[in-house]
């Protein structure tokens, strides 16, 4: 997964859990894509402050992930239920029983999931 829709899956999924100035720079820096300069001037702080909270949000935010799963959960959700429709787009060139058993088995490695 490349590096910014991994910022940005973390960020949505845990980035509620940040303070709301963390927040605020977070989100001008990664997902606004300003420069550090520009958000330390607007901020009122030093860039190298802005650098570190940029550092120190991520960090955070992977640590929820290390600990949660949730991204990673949601990434194999979305997988498996590519497959299911990849699956039922072939559904003619297919054996009607063996892509039921495919599905089955797709829908219930989901529902472990969740």
């Amino acid at each position: 997964m490349d590096e910014i829709l991994k910022q940005t899956l973390l960020y949505d999924f845990y980035g509620e859990l940040l303070t709301a100035h963390q927040k605020e720079i977070y989100e001008q820096v990664v997902l606004e894509d300003y420069s550090l300069s520009e958000v330390a001037e607007a901020a009122g702080i030093s860039r190298q402050g802005v650098h570190d909270l940029v550092k120190r949000c991520s960090k955070t935010l992977e640590g929820y992930e290390s600990r949660l799963h949730l991204v990673e959960r949601f990434m194999s959700v979305k997988q498996k239920v590519h497959e299911i429709n990849t699956l039922l787009e072939d559904y003619g060139n297919q054996d009607t029983e063996e892509l039921m058993a495919r599905i089955r088995q797709l829908s219930s490695e989901i529902i472990e999931e969740l």
